[in-house]
C-alpha cells in the first residue's frame, strides 16, 4: 500500500507530493505532481526544521512531501524527503537521468584536461553522459572535426551546436527530450544559458560574456534550476565552475575512463590489482590520448589519500594492550 493508501486507511489526508525545481536562500520552488485548486502547479515552500535535525538536505530534483499548505497564498512546507535514485555532488542535483557536459570550441578555447575532468565527475554519477560542442560556428570545419574525432576516441559521440545558426539544436533536443532530468554542466562561459534559451526560447535566461584578458567565462547562473524541455522531460541549468574535483578513492578512477573499459573487454590485466600504468601484462597500456590525464589524476588521488592517512588522529590503545601499558607505569605510592 502506498503513502496515499495508508493515509486514507488511517483517516488522514493524503500527502501532497511535488518536485523541487529551484532553491534560493531558505525557500524552494516545488512543482506539484497533481495540480491544486484552480490548476495551481507550483508552491513556494519552506523546510521543516526536523529535516535538518535529521541530517536531510533538500536538493533540486528531490521529490518531497508537503504539509501546512496555504492554497490561496501558494505556500507550503516541505515535511518529507522521498527516496532518491541518484545524487550529484557538484552541481547538487538529485534524481538526474543523464548529464550533458558542454565545452566551447572558442571563447573560451577548449581545454582537454578540463573537459576530461568534467567527464570523470559525470561518469562517477553512474548516469549516461552526453558531450556537446558549443559555439561550433566560431571554428573552421577541419578544427571541429579534429575535436570530434578526438572525443570519439575517448568513448563519446559529441554533438556540435551553434546557437547563432541553429545547427545541431534539433538533434540535441531530440536526445534530451526523453523522460527524466538532464543536467547541463561545464566551465563558465561556454554558453550553457544561451543553449537553454535556444532549446526553450520562453526561458530568456540571462547570458554573460567572456572576460577580457584571461578569456574566461563569467558566472551568470547563480543556482541550479529545472526547466521543462518536453512532456515529462526537465533540464537543469547549473552554475559554471572550472576545476572539477576527482573522486576521492583512487581505486574507482580506472572505471571512469571508457577507454580502459574498452581495452579490458577482451580480457583482464595480468594482475587483478593492476593500476594500468604500462607495467608488463597490462592490457590497457599507455598509447591512448588521455593516458597523461589518467596518470596525473591517479598520482593526485594517491597523494591525497596518503596525506589523509598521515593526518588521521591515532586512537588510544584499548583492551589487553592498554592494560599492559597501565601495568608498566611506575607505582608512585
Amino acid at each position: 500500500m502506498g503513502a496515499e493508501g495508508e493515509a486514507r486507511a488511517e483517516g488522514r489526508q493524503p500527502m501532497v507530493q511535488g518536485l523541487v525545481t529551484a532553491i534560493q536562500a531558505n525557500f524552494c520552488q516545488v512543482s506539484l505532481e497533481i495540480p491544486g485548486p484552480g490548476g495551481l502547479e507550483q508552491l513556494l515552500c519552506t523546510r521543516r526544521s526536523r529535516l535538518g535535525q535529521a541530517g536531510a538536505r533538500i536538493h533540486v530534483g528531490d521529490r518531497v512531501g508537503l504539509e501546512g499548505i496555504d492554497w490561496p497564498a501558494g505556500r507550503a512546507a516541505v515535511g518529507d524527503l522521498l527516496p532518491r535514485t541518484s545524487l550529484l555532488g557538484r552541481p547538487p542535483v538529485a534524481n538526474c537521468d543523464r548529464i550533458v557536459v558542454v565545452i566551447a570550441m572558442a571563447e573560451p578555447e577548449p581545454d582537454p584536461e578540463q573537459l576530461s575532468r568534467f567527464l570523470l565527475t559525470a561518469e562517477h554519477s553512474g548516469q549516461p553522459v552526453e558531450v556537446v560542442f558549443s559555439k561550433a560556428d566560431l571554428v573552421p570545419p577541419d578544427q571541429l572535426e579534429s575535436w570530434r574525432q578526438r572525443v570519439r576516441s575517448w568513448g563519446y559521440d559529441p554533438i556540435a551546436v551553434s546557437t547563432a545558426s541553429g545547427d545541431g539544436l534539433a538533434h540535441l533536443k531530440e536526445r534530451l527530450a526523453q523522460r527524466g532530468i538532464a543536467v547541463v554542466c561545464g566551465p563558465s562561459g561556454v554558453g550553457k544559458s544561451s543553449l537553454l534559451n535556444a532549446l526553450v526560447p520562453a526561458l530568456a535566461l540571462r547570458v554573460g560574456t567572456v572576460s577580457g584578458r584571461l578569456r574566461r567565462g563569467r558566472h551568470t547562473t547563480r543556482h541550479v534550476e529545472l526547466f521543462p524541455l518536453a512532456p515529462g522531460a526537465l533540464i537543469a541549468d547549473t552554475p559554471g565552475f572550472n576545476r572539477p574535483e576527482l573522486p576521492r578513492d583512487p581505486a574507482v578512477l580506472p572505471a571512469l575512463f571508457p577507454e580502459i573499459a574498452a581495452a579490458l573487454r577482451d580480457g583482464p590485466c595480468r594482475f587483478s590489482n593492476c593500476r594500468h600504468r604500462g607495467d608488463p601484462g597490462c592490457r590497457v597500456g599507455t598509447a591512448w590520448d588521455r593516458y597523461p590525464y589518467y596518470a596525473e589524476g591517479l598520482a593526485e588521488l594517491q597523494l591525497a589519500s596518503a596525506a589523509a592517512l598521515e593526518t588521521r588522529p591515532q586512537r588510544p590503545p584499548s583492551g589487553p594492550s592498554r592494560r599492559r601499558q597501565r601495568q608498566q607505569e611506575p607505582d608512585l605510592g
